[in-house]
Formats: structure tokens, sequence, C-alpha cells
């Protein structure tokens, strides 16, 4: 049978998919942060040589927290589109791209694998990029909320990039404990 939604239901339909995909997509982004041991307060990371363009640490937890929110928004349009053509290889695609994006944290602060993050970075903006450019023929503002994270993934690609340069032993170093002990000389 045909029959044919009112916007209030497709309105109601997205509401309720972004309802889900938006703390989902935090929740993950979180998750993996913390399995990751991220950023400043790591002392594998705060022995590095990082860059002079490193941001200070909190502003990473705002970007990415922007960037989740518009990705869930982006992907529950996608969700919402049923039947739309490009709709399955869409979601295929962001699929793949977010389960590197979950990777990349605990590869490059716990792993300590600078190179393989860097790999799975570039890997990452690529099928992200095939993965707006799909939603861009369901869905072209789900495109666009896809865009910031798109330039965000060439900054953070250029930082690992620098800090790989700047610290060729980073894989093999073991920043030294701190110690309660107080030693006499």
């Amino acid at each position: 049978m045909g029959e044919i939604a009112s916007s209030r239901q497709l309105r109601m339909g997205y509401v309720r998919w972004a309802l889900l995909t938006v703390p989902l997509l935090l929740f993950l982004g979180y998750a993996s942060s913390q399995v990751g041991n991220n950023g400043f307060g790591n002392r594998w990371f705060d022995a590095l040589d990082k860059p002079p363009a490193m941001p200070p640490g909190w502003v990473f937890s705002v970007v990415w927290s922007v960037l989740y929110v518009l990705m869930g928004l982006a992907l529950a349009m996608i969700l919402n589109a049923r039947g739309a053509r490009w709709r399955t290889m869409a979601l295929m695609l962001f699929t793949a791209q977010f389960a590197l994006n979950l990777a990349w944290s605990p590869m490059f602060f716990a792993a300590h694998q600078v190179t393989a993050a860097f790999v799975t970075i570039l890997m990452m903006f690529a099928i992200a990029f095939a993965a707006t450019l799909a939603f861009g023929r369901v869905r072209p503002t789900a495109a666009w909320l896809m865009v910031p994270y798109l330039a965000w993934l060439v900054v953070a690609a250029t930082l690992n990039w620098q800090v790989m340069v700047r610290n060729p032993n980073a894989e093999t170093l073991v920043p030294e404990r701190p110690s309660t002990q107080i030693r006499l000389r």
C-alpha cells in the first residue's frame, strides 16, 4: 500500500532517529577516548615533542563533542530516508569510517602506534569523504553536516604526521615513572 507520510510524521521520524544517534555517537566517542587514555595527562603523550600548532587539550574535547553531534544529526537524516537509492551505501561507508574513528584513539594513545594511526586517519578521511558524497545523494544537508568533520580530520592528520616526524622513537618511548621517593645526591 502506497502511504504518504505527512511532513510532521517525517520530522518526528527524524527526531526519533536523532535522539538515538546523537547520544550513541557521543557515548562511543567518549568510550574510545577512555580506552585510549586520550591526550594531555597521558604520560606517554606528555613525553612527546609536540608541534607548536598543537591546540590545548580542552579544544579536542569540545571539537570532538560538536563533531559527534553533527555526525549524529547527519546519520539520523540518512536513517530517516527510507527507500532512498544511496541510503544503504551511505550507511555502510559511514559505519566503516566511524569504526576507524573509534579505533584511532586506542591505537595512537594506548598502543603508541603513531605510524599505524596516521595510516588509519588517512583511510578514515577517504572513507568519510566517500560517505559524505553518498550522504549528499540522499540528503544534501546531511552531507554539509559532515564537512566540519572532514576539515577536522585534515587538522588531526596533520598533527598526527607532525608528531610522527618529530618523534621517530614514539612507538618505543617509555616515559620515566613518577616516583614518590626523595633522591639525595
